[in-house]
């Protein structure tokens, strides 16, 4: 057998390991082998493993109508105290699958269905984002598009050496979603609208120390994880989120002597929130051009790889894709997701054929060179082809549909959760008993042709989505206001550079990789000033 021969060339540690994720597996495991979604519990522990491999875990409607029952049973659980989030294979979630969605954009007749899919994929988003337990998704691979939007809204995200991180919609002629103009926007400096408009790609350990994941976790300790998230018993939202924070923090890992370094440091970071920080995509182009030409190589290599990546994007996607995030700054999350599924609608009845051209050169055709983009040219992309995917006159939103959560349903008692938990049917599809009208939520086709109620959100999701940065690394702006003296502990202090690096670990209970960030962030947007005497230096503020 190949488990055995694999575990007797291990060590006893790596077997013990392997044993022990056997282990959690076998008492896990729900579901079918054929199984898209599989679904599984340990005590206390929720999981949900996508299991699409062949396809690297990219979401299709039966995943997402096997996923949201399942989600919203274990919201109203009593028995359910952690979920996590997990994928077969080499992805966590590849993202959308788009290819489907183009098919039916294009077809008048299945337009709705395309449509739907985006509205389904938002929705489940906002119930993870707004779900009051801890969550946690293991991003160990690649994590892209509908996978960002899977990860993002989890209390704690975890990256591993595997974790390869994009938001890749402007290759393919439509625009990041999945409330991407609400979470990169978020993000420290420009590095938001970088990957937005570029669809670059993070990797590893890059992914925590650019915020987008909480933690980093090498993958040989996830089995460890597994077995610990399993033994949170705290029914409290807080207190069990402070002990799956320790449970992570305990297994992340320091910096390896030969680990490669983010490139989004240093003079590369200070000429990307340079040239990105403009609201114009062609003065964006612009500074990138001139950069170019810098006498720092690894700013002009940088700058000239940005520029090639640019121009090679959908140039109608990139301009919506500047104004969503531009627009996203100033969202909450539910108002991001409703303005990204007028975008996608918009997309999916024509605003752009870029859509329909990217998708099927991209992915269907699989085409070497760029595809036929219409307006091929940023200068040729109008404020009035823009505006299509905005503005509330657009004749390319009239089917726009809202998102829709149920209002407050009762929460059931211990004694009828289990009911709750398993209203589904063998094959982890939700039963139409336990979900009223799965095509839509519940509410019909109205949902789908724009009569809508013009709602915010349900009451029982009023509570706000889960605070991105909260278990992360400290954000610029944190420890901005730590050396400005703006920090509510210490007003109007100055301090050295030991003292903003203790300072900072101390709000974050000495934080894993809190000193290379506050380090570089000092060396970055910081001067050091002697006093008269030269006894006494500070750091400030440039």
């Amino acid at each position: 057998m190949l488990v055995p021969t694999i575990i007797k060339g291990m060590s006893r540690g790596g077997a013990s390991a392997l044993k022990r994720t056997r282990q959690i597996a076998s008492h896990m495991m729900s579901t079918t082998a054929e199984d898209t979604v599989k679904f599984e519990s340990l005590s206390e522990l929720r999981a949900y493993t996508l299991n699409r491999p062949e396809k690297l875990n990219a979401l299709d409607e039966q995943m997402l109508g096997l996923l949201r029952p399942k989600i919203e049973s274990w919201r109203k659980s009593e028995l359910c105290g952690v979920i996590l989030g997990r994928g077969t294979g080499r992805a966590f979630c590849a993202g959308g699958d788009v290819a489907s969605v183009a098919q039916n954009a294009a077809n008048p007749e299945t337009r709705k269905r395309a449509i739907k899919f985006f509205k389904d994929e938002f929705e489940l988003d906002y119930l993870l984002a707004t779900i009051q337990k801890p969550y946690v998704a293991l991003m160990d691979g690649i994590t892209m598009g509908g996978g960002v939007g899977l990860s993002a809204p989890a209390t704690f995200r975890v990256a591993t050496e595997n974790t390869l991180f994009a938001m890749p919609e402007t290759d393919i002629g439509y625009c990041p979603d999945v409330g991407g103009s609400y979470y990169l926007s978020r993000l420290d400096g420009e590095i938001g609208t970088y990957l937005s408009l570029t669809g670059a790609r993070l990797k590893g350990r890059a992914v925590f120390e650019h915020g987008l994941a909480t933690h980093f976790i090498p993958s040989r300790r996830i089995p460890t994880v597994l077995e610990a998230l399993a033994g949170v018993e705290d029914a409290d939202y807080e207190i069990a989120s402070v002990e799956v924070n320790g449970i992570l923090e305990e297994n992340s890992a320091e910096r390896e002597s030969d680990e490669p370094s983010s490139l989004l440091v240093g003079a590369t970071r200070v000429a990307l929130d340079s040239a990105f920080r403009h609201d114009s995509v062609e003065k964006i182009i612009d500074d990138l051009t001139r950069l170019k030409s810098d006498k720092d190589e690894l700013v002009s290599g940088w700058a000239s790889k940005t520029l090639e990546l640019l121009l090679l994007r959908s140039p109608t996607s990139l301009k919506v894709a500047l104004a969503a995030i531009r627009r996203g700054r100033n969202l909450d999350l539910w108002e991001a997701l409703n303005m990204e599924l007028r975008i996608a609608t918009a997309y999916c009845s024509g605003a752009s054929s870029d859509f329909i051209t990217g998708i099927t050169a991209k992915l269907i055709d699989k085409s070497k060179g760029p595809p036929q983009w219409s307006p091929n040219s940023v200068k040729d992309v109008t404020d009035d082809i823009v505006s299509r995917f905005f503005s509330a006159e657009s004749a390319f939103l009239t089917q726009a549909p809202k998102l829709y959560l149920p209002e407050n349903d009762p929460v059931p008692k211990e004694g009828s959760t289990k009911e709750t938990e398993d209203s589904t049917n063998k094959a982890g599809a939700p039963s139409q008993e336990s979900t009223g009208s799965v095509e839509s939520g519940g509410k019909g086709d109205a949902a789908l042709d724009g009569r809508d109620r013009d709602i915010g959100p349900p009451r029982d999701f009023s509570a706000k989505p889960h605070p991105y940065h909260k278990f992360g690394l400290p954000t610029e702006k944190e420890i901005e206001a730590i050396v400005r003296g703006n920090d509510i502990d210490s007003p109007g202090t100055g301090y050295t550079v030991d003292e903003v690096v203790e300072k900072v670990l101390e709000h974050h209970n000495g934080k894993m990789g809190i000193r290379e960030k506050v380090l570089e962030i000092i060396e970055r947007k910081c001067k050091i000033v002697d006093n008269a005497d030269g006894n006494f230096v500070w750091v400030s503020w440039k």
